[in-house]
């Protein structure tokens, strides 16, 4: 992306660039995380205000490397909003658009394509209620069967019908994917999401699984409805921090 062509703190409003920051912070996260699929998948955020616009990544940017001026608006369809001379690659938006124009209140979709999301989505059972991480999902999960890569607009209807209102979504042999009413929310339900897949891998190496009784399992699903909250106010503030300690400039 041309330097002159950038977005800067001066030229967006004070809610654009905190978006802006929040989503490069997320991909840098992604990456510390060491959930990143070399320049593949995408993380979206929408631009506050009355249009249909969004803050995606440069195609070919590495995760690590993303800040908030290097990200690119697009609308609905993928198509650059203003001048850039940054590549965007309006099929890795396919996923993300359709849920941001089905979901009024998803201003984050995060997909990922990590060794154990991807593991979990390749069982027939999904993922087990088998450990507090999963449990916590109860009721917020989703499925959507593998139709190809995700290149075709028809798929759309129905992956956001599969969807419905859940926050966490397994793309059957696909992937993992989170919406959120803010970036923080979102990558806070992948981060459950993805945890729960690992152990789910891990336990099912050491032998026979150990189910939780269903009354349990309805009681932490209840328990778990201040999550997002959590997100916002106590889990992102801490990411941000550690984030500046290891990987900082995300926010230029």
């Amino acid at each position: 992306m041309n330097a002159t062509a950038r977005p800067t703190q001066m030229s967006c409003s004070d809610a654009e660039w905190k978006v802006r920051c929040d989503l490069a912070a997320a991909y840098r996260l992604v990456a510390m995380f060491g959930w990143d699929d070399l320049v593949f998948t995408h993380i979206s955020a929408r631009v506050p205000g009355p249009e249909h616009h969004f803050l995606i990544n440069p195609y070919g940017w590495l995760f690590e490397e993303i800040t908030a001026s290097s990200l690119v608006k697009v609308d609905l369809d993928g198509q650059k909003i203003g001048e850039s001379d940054a590549w965007v690659n309006p099929a890795g938006f396919t996923i993300h658009s359709a849920v941001h124009e089905a979901r009024e209140d998803a201003q984050c979709v995060l997909h990922l394509h990590t060794v154990d999301g991807v593991a979990v989505s390749c069982q027939e059972e999904g993922l087990l209620p088998v450990n507090q991480t999963a449990m916590l999902l109860n009721g917020q999960l989703a499925y959507h069967d593998y139709e190809g890569i995700a290149l075709n607009h028809d798929e759309r209807p129905r992956l956001t019908a599969d969807l419905g209102t859940s926050n966490v979504m397994i793309l059957r042999n696909h992937g993992t994917l989170s919406v959120g009413h803010s970036v923080a929310a979102a990558f806070s339900f992948m981060y459950f999401l993805e945890r729960a897949c690992s152990i789910q891998i891990a336990a099912q190496g050491g032998g026979t699984l150990r189910m939780p009784q269903e009354d349990v399992q309805s009681v932490v699903e209840s328990q778990s409805k201040s999550m997002s909250h959590a997100a916002d106010m106590l889990v992102w503030p801490a990411l941000l921090r550690r984030l500046n300690r290891i990987n900082s400039g995300f926010d230029s």
